[in-house]
């Protein structure tokens, strides 16, 4: 039997490169040779989008339309509604018991996540709990691997420390431990150069954006701002374009020798964001072509299909839960 991969994304909004670069195009990869699960969280999403539900059901086609326009095949992966499989809510809850507040508080994802949204005093008790969350979505589903970026690496710790107190205390085999798998290029940074790429902070190129707000994102992006003339050397590192450029360029070679030209002066940076602009235009159009052959109905069906196969694995799994924990009444 093949073994079992999930991840999955919150539906807030259309995906973006970021997303593609982190793991996206492992999940295209990886369909070929893993049982592949790939979860739509809305109820993750509802945890600091509460107040404003319909954001959320409004992106979960849309996030769908994504995963299949980059090249995954809901004959390979099984693609589901977390909102869908209510023993996902059931499992939170059993391992709410194994895991502290303090334990939780240090969660290095949450804390980076809590200051980026301002929570203090006032941060829900869902969305401090989300890792939780996670845990139960990663172990119901018996996945070994998981494809993040490396900001999720905590959540794959915190699961993974859940399984081992689950299984002690019950002294069972049920759950697995689970392990990341990380993309080349783990994080990309937004075209402001101040975070990575972040639906919330407007700061990335999504996967379904028209040529010309493609163009235009694209000459906004953050360079080096000493370098004033094009006869002056300017700087690479931290220089978005060129990221950009490792990330999506063809041609390495030649990103090479950009850099070099760049380096020591004589390459202005219009030359180079046409050039980038140039090589995401080119990797998008194909994307974005079979996006719009997609309709509404073709993804809810797929959706319909995937969560009724999920919610069997997810069925069979609890049962051994329940008689792991001595709670299963007849």
């Amino acid at each position: 039997m093949k073994q079992k991969i999930l991840t999955g994304d919150r539906p807030t909004g259309k995906l973006h490169l970021g997303h593609y670069i982190g793991s996206l195009q492992n999940r295209v990869q990886l369909q070929h040779a893993y049982d592949q699960y790939i979860l739509v969280a809305d109820l993750q999403a509802l945890t600091d989008h509460f107040d404003h539900p319909e954001k959320i059901t409004k992106h979960i086609i849309e996030v769908v339309k994504d995963y299949l326009s980059v090249g995954i095949d809901p004959n390979q992966t099984t693609i589901f509604i977390q909102s869908r499989i209510p023993e996902i809510a059931e499992l939170t809850i059993y391992y709410l018991n194994l895991v502290t507040l303090n334990r939780l508080s240090k969660n290095p994802t949450v804390k980076h996540e809590m200051h980026q949204k301002g929570y203090r005093e006032a941060m829900p008790l869902g969305f401090l709990c989300y890792p939780i969350s996670q845990a139960a979505d990663i172990t119901l589903f018996q996945a070994e691997w998981v494809p993040v970026g490396d900001d999720q690496l905590p959540m794959i710790e915190q699961t993974n420390e859940i399984v081992r107190r689950f299984n002690r205390i019950y002294g069972t085999k049920v759950l697995k431990e689970c392990k990341a798998v990380l993309s080349k290029t783990s994080r990309l940074v937004g075209i402001d150069g101040k975070s990575k790429c972040s639906k919330s902070l407007g700061n990335a190129i999504a996967l379904s954006d028209s040529p010309e707000v493609i163009k235009q994102k694209v000459f906004q992006m953050y360079t080096d701002p000493n370098h004033i003339k094009a006869s002056h050397p300017g700087r690479v590192e931290g220089n978005v374009v060129f990221a950009y450029l490792d990330a999506f360029h063809s041609d390495q070679e030649a990103i090479a020798s950009l850099k070099a030209h760049y380096r020591r002066g004589g390459l202005g940076d219009v030359v180079i964001k046409n050039i980038l602009n140039d090589s995401l235009q080119l990797f998008l159009a194909p994307i974005r072509e079979k996006r719009n052959c997609l309709n509404d109905k073709m993804v809810k069906e797929i959706l319909h299909h995937g969560t009724a196969k999920a919610a069997q694995l997810a069925k069979k799994t609890m049962e051994m839960v329940r008689e792991a924990m001595r709670i299963k009444f007849r």
